[in-house]
């Protein structure tokens, strides 16, 4: 992933809603959910969804198909993965994180007095 596509995932993702979105997006699975369903289960008004639909789908993390008379949305988790390889690319001394790696930033070493 390349730096603007991060900034634009962070972006797309520093609203309340679009991360609840998002989030529900996510633990529905590759099955996605209807734009109703998501509306309902966040109580967000249909016509405000359809704009955070459509900063996340900007962004690449959502994908939309229709289905009959349905848009069902559904989180693009390769660009989910690639955003959380970008943000933790340095993480470790550059090692790649792993479950049994815990991620230790490097400490600043103090400056010595002159």
């Amino acid at each position: 992933m390349e730096k603007t596509e991060a900034v634009a995932a962070l972006g797309a993702l520093a609203q309340d809603n679009r991360l609840d979105v998002f989030r529900l997006l996510v633990q529905a699975g590759p099955d996605g959910m209807p734009a109703g369903a998501v509306a309902e289960a966040l109580d967000v008004a249909p016509n405000t969804l359809t704009f955070h639909f459509d900063r996340l789908r900007a962004a690449g993390l959502v994908t939309v198909r229709r289905d009959g008379r349905s848009m069902i949305y559904t989180a693009q988790f390769e660009t989910m993965n690639a955003l959380l390889g970008f943000l933790t690319e340095n993480c470790c001394g550059g090692a790649p994180c792993t479950a049994t790696v815990g991620c230790k930033p490097a400490r600043k070493r103090a400056k010595l007095p002159a």
